[in-house]
């Protein structure tokens, strides 16, 4: 099995291309359609990176993989989707996050919250295969409930679960996230796999303006991970976690990603002037404004 990253510097973004290199079977983990806030425009910059490698490898590509529903980057799984005829799967529990969110954005005339805009809902410790690529779904929720991360022969991909050691977890402020529940994700799941199994995260955010780094260990994250070590008791983490989120901002995409990627990514249908449209709505984290 091969990892192949690609970094999206915009939004400090992970995606990775899975394969094997004698069947060509792939999967595709966490793909970012780029947005520029300014414009409103929508682009394929980064996912051009993404199908010149599986052309240049000849992958041949059965999923793609959501670890969540991103709050800080719109999908790219649908024109993945749309060329690539792969499959969208994501953890059942995102009919949960779209109940949330759904209703915020007054979506309910065009969107499901059953989660039935994609294509394959994944349980924990349900096990499944991509051609020759054995995959299984490890629930990690705490940073949104329907995370995952998918393990994938001596690796595991944790989108927002757990990143580099130097950087620690993901926030668990958003609705339906819990820093009690992510410790348990952590240190009572991907902490009870072997020390070697490799760990690919979902964001660098590059502390100290670093080099890029995508890939650690369980053994390393246990022994060196600033938020959550072997020995961290989940009172120390459950405190520290909800001090640090609330001095965090709001990521600046909340509000046009989430509405697109509890959607599956799927663009909001066209009004009669045959345009798209984003729903903004006013005062949403002031609301008695």
């Amino acid at each position: 099995m091969r990892v192949q990253e690609f970094f999206d510097t915009r939004t400090f973004t992970l995606t990775y291309v899975v394969f094997d290199e004698t069947s060509k079977d792939a999967v595709i983990i966490d793909p970012v359609l780029d947005f520029d806030a300014s414009r409103a425009e929508t682009s394929t910059d980064s996912l051009d990176r993404v199908f010149a490698f599986v052309e240049s490898q000849s992958l041949r590509v059965h999923y793609v993989l959501e670890t969540h529903a991103h709050a800080d980057h719109i999908t790219g799984a649908q024109p993945l989707k749309e060329r690539l005829n792969a499959k969208i799967a994501i953890g059942a529990r995102i009919s949960e996050v779209q109940k949330i969110f759904v209703p915020l954005f007054d979506l309910s005339a065009d969107v499901s919250t059953e989660g039935e805009q994609f294509d394959r809902l994944l349980t924990n410790g349900e096990k499944f295969d991509a051609g020759s690529l054995a995959i299984e779904v490890i629930a990690t929720p705490g940073h949104t409930p329907a995370c995952v991360t998918y393990k994938i022969a001596d690796a595991v991909f944790t989108g927002d679960a757990l990143f580099i050691e130097d950087y620690g977890t993901g926030r668990c402020d958003f609705p339906g996230g819990s820093a009690d529940v992510l410790y348990t994700s952590v240190h009572e799941g991907l902490y009870t796999l072997a020390d070697e199994t490799r760990v690919f995260v979902g964001h660098d955010y590059q502390p100290g303006q670093r080099a890029l780094r995508f890939m650690t260990t369980i053994g390393e994250s246990k022994r060196a991970n600033i938020h959550i070590k072997t020995e961290t008791k989940r009172t120390d983490f459950v405190r520290f976690r909800n001090e640090r989120d609330a001095t965090l901002s709001a990521p600046a995409l909340i509000l046009q990603s989430i509405q697109l990627n509890v959607n599956a990514g799927c663009l909001s249908t066209p009004h009669s002037n045959g345009r798209r449209y984003l729903t903004i709505p006013l005062n949403l984290f002031k609301p008695n404004a």
